[in-house]
């Protein structure tokens, strides 16, 4: 007699050994963003001893003007660089996932421009000038990009990609006619287009926190979707998954990752394209191994970069965003140039 062979279950469980692997990453991700973090307090144009951090931390002195630098600019850029090198790590690993593109990042899917666009507009024709400002409409414009790309790229990789490209190329030059016929909107853009950690404080995180808590949950419960999904729709769908539900959970996590980190931060390049390679490298292609390692690393090359940034020029800083560009300018040439990318 036939009987119909059994459900396959939806994931496998990861072998011990690759499992133990994954703790170890993880657990040595965790010691580097410790270090990151205490070189963002310690580290920068001007040298604080870790005595004037800790007390800063502890027992503030508002007489110590280096315990001043450490609370009112560097723990305001750190905390800024962990909540969007979160956003950047996951968003970018969501990207990847859901559109099985090695290359995809906000940017490639017009998510940045769309941000860009509506801090233009909020500049020149509202006349907002403060950072705060320009956290909700930058949040809202990498939304309406985001709703805009995937309710016609309907989620198709390919389509994806053609439809960013499409919203890219027709905004930047309205991007560009704004600004040249506003000088006051152009200074003001230009500061926050190079994206950057500085001129933002505490306010506008506690402002965007719950939208990362949400993407972060999105995030991780569509960790082993993404890994059935990465093996083509029809072998998700006949492992019981459902396309369009894994489709629309990641829309809405890339809405609220990337509004969040573009909006914190302003247009950091490459950062989300890097960082699920990287971990992909590390703990091979399961979304469960890979988002949280993605997650860790996220922040540390953020961080990574804007310490860089403040040592490298002498007496002065140089962005996040352009150190950033420099570290996954190659990584994009070797990706492109690979025979094969893991995963994706």
């Amino acid at each position: 007699m036939l009987t119909s062979p059994a459900a396959a279950p939806p994931l496998a469980p990861a072998p011990g050994p690759r499992r133990g692997r994954t703790t170890l990453v993880i657990a040595a991700a965790v010691v580097l963003l410790v270090a990151v973090v205490g070189a963002s307090l310690l580290l920068g144009v001007r040298t604080i001893a870790p005595g004037q951090v800790w007390a800063a931390l502890t027992n503030h002195d508002p007489s110590s003007a280096d315990q001043q630098v450490v609370l009112q600019l560097r723990v305001p850029r750190t905390v800024l660089g962990l909540t969007a090198g979160v956003a950047l790590g996951c968003v970018g690993t969501v990207i990847q996932g859901v559109a099985r593109n090695p290359i995809a990042d906000p940017g490639l899917l017009g998510i940045t421009p769309g941000a860009s666009l509506a801090v233009v507009v909020a500049v020149s024709f509202l006349g907002v000038t403060s950072p705060l400002g320009f956290v909700w409409f930058a949040f809202l414009g990498s939304a309406l990009a985001s709703v805009v790309v995937f309710s016609i790229g309907r989620a198709q990789p390919v389509r994806l990609a053609l439809v960013g490209a499409a919203l890219t190329a027709f905004v930047t030059p309205v991007i560009a006619l704004l600004l040249l016929r506003d000088t006051q909107a152009f200074d003001q853009y230009r500061f926050w287009a190079v994206g950057s950690l500085t001129g933002r404080g505490l306010d506008a995180v506690a402002a965007l926190w719950p939208f990362l808590v949400v993407g972060v949950v999105l995030t991780a419960v569509l960790a082993p979707r993404l890994t059935l999904l990465a093996m083509g729709d029809d072998v998700a769908a006949s492992l019981g998954q459902d396309v369009r539900v894994t489709r629309g959970l990641a829309a809405a996590a890339i809405v609220v990752l990337a509004g969040t980190a573009t909006a914190l931060a302003g247009p950091i390049a490459l950062v989300g394209l890097v960082v699920p390679h990287a971990a992909r490298r590390l703990v091979g292609s399961d979304y469960r191994r890979l988002t949280p390692v993605a997650a860790l690393l996220g922040p540390v090359i953020l961080l990574g970069a804007d310490v860089v940034g403040r040592l490298v020029v002498p007496n002065s800083e140089l962005e996040a965003g352009v150190v950033a560009a420099f570290v996954g300018a190659p990584v994009l040439v070797a990706v492109a140039r690979g025979k094969t990318v893991v995963g994706v």
